[in-house]
């Protein structure tokens, strides 16, 4: 496994690493699988930073690849390119069926939802080789045994390797018929109007997790505005409730993660709010300085299975940095969090909205600079 990698443009801090054990023993236990399969037969999915793809095309070998985080996807080409790895026989695509096709190998990150392992295990089945091999680790304290089960779904040979270095791994053999994927999955939720269209990895689910919930309560009082952004946007609840609320506003949607962004585009489009646009982006790095009137976020707290406290504040500096002077963001979060004098410091005056058992919704003034 190629040394050094770092996971920059993503958080970064002692206990957040861009390559663990279960990388090495992914591709250790590939390696019988890897002397069989030719060129283009190699699928990877779920790399974080490039632990499993540079070692790879570095030998040569050509692969396809999808990363569900552009994080993840910056970081794998920033890491390539300063261990001068030629990733242009690693083409990125998206989770799909032309992903898989006629693979005979594929490498897999366990994801952390088992309805994105059951996703891409399907995906795999009905689209792979029939000889395909599925190689798939993690660390043993984010596996758990409703993967095996996940994976038994879709495939009649299922086993797990021995443990070594506190990570396991699981293969997978032998595609079972396919049957339809059920992926992306819709769900209608009278009580907030709105049906919820989400893929495997997307967070939550089709449900409407309670943060987002809460928000919404508050949707009247958030003020009509030009040109709003939801922030992190998930399945696209705040954005699509907002867009049929306000018909004359520009609605943006953007997120970090593919998954959340294709169910994004699918939950606007479910609710007759096909005007908005959908991005995939790091944070705000694509919107100009001073273009937004609105911000809506319900920030994350996670970095794939780490729980940080670092991705908040770089939300809420580009939010500060994309809104105009008097724009607002209207932000919901674990009150034990305390997010309050981070807003204020970084975005503007802040006050609350209102707070229930769990959450707190909070408005931030960007400040005239």
């Amino acid at each position: 496994m190629a040394p050094g990698l770092r996971r920059r443009p993503d958080v970064e801090a002692h206990d957040l690493v861009a390559a663990d054990a279960s990388d090495r023993l992914i591709l250790a236990e590939a390696e019988p699988a890897l002397e069989r399969a030719a060129n283009g037969e190699v699928v990877v999915i779920g790399d974080r930073y490039g632990a499993l793809t540079l070692p790879l095309a570095a030998s040569g070998l050509r692969v396809r690849v999808h990363q569900d985080s552009i994080t993840g996807r910056l970081a794998r080409e920033r890491n390539a390119s300063e261990q001068g790895v030629d990733l242009s026989g690693a083409p990125q695509l998206p989770l799909g069926p032309e992903l898989v096709r006629g693979a005979r190998l594929v490498l897999l990150q366990l994801p952390r939802a088992l309805d994105a392992l059951d996703e891409i295990a399907g995906l795999v089945a009905a689209h792979a080789a029939a000889d395909v091999a599925v190689v798939a680790g993690g660390r043993i304290k984010h596996m758990t045994l409703a993967m095996n089960d996940v994976l038994a779904r879709h495939f009649g040979d299922v086993r797990a390797s021995r443990a070594a270095s506190k990570s396991r791994v699981l293969h997978a053999a032998g595609p079972l018929p396919a049957t339809t994927s059920g992926w992306p999955r819709a769900v209608r939720h009278e009580d907030v109007g709105l049906t919820v269209v989400a893929h495997g990895a997307a967070f939550a689910g089709a449900s409407v997790d309670i943060g987002t919930r809460f928000l919404l309560e508050f949707l009247p009082e958030i003020p009509a505005a030009r040109r709003v952004i939801d922030l992190g946007c998930g399945t696209g609840i705040l954005a699509t409730a907002y867009a049929l609320a306000h018909p004359q506003a520009e609605v943006i949607a953007t997120d970090q993660s593919a998954a959340a962004v294709a169910s994004a585009r699918a939950t606007a489009d479910a609710n007759g709010a096909e005007r908005i646009r959908v991005v995939q982006d790091d944070a705000l790095s694509g919107q100009p300085d001073g273009s937004a009137d609105l911000v809506l976020l319900n920030p994350p707290f996670h970095s794939g299975a780490a729980v940080t406290s670092a991705i908040a504040p770089r939300l809420f500096a580009d939010a500060a940095r994309v809104l105009r002077p008097g724009g607002e963001l209207w932000c919901v979060w674990n009150s034990p969090l305390g997010y309050r004098p981070a807003l204020q410091r970084l975005v503007g005056p802040t006050g609350q909205v209102a707070r229930n058992s769990r959450f707190t919704v909070t408005v931030s003034t960007r400040a005239a600079n």
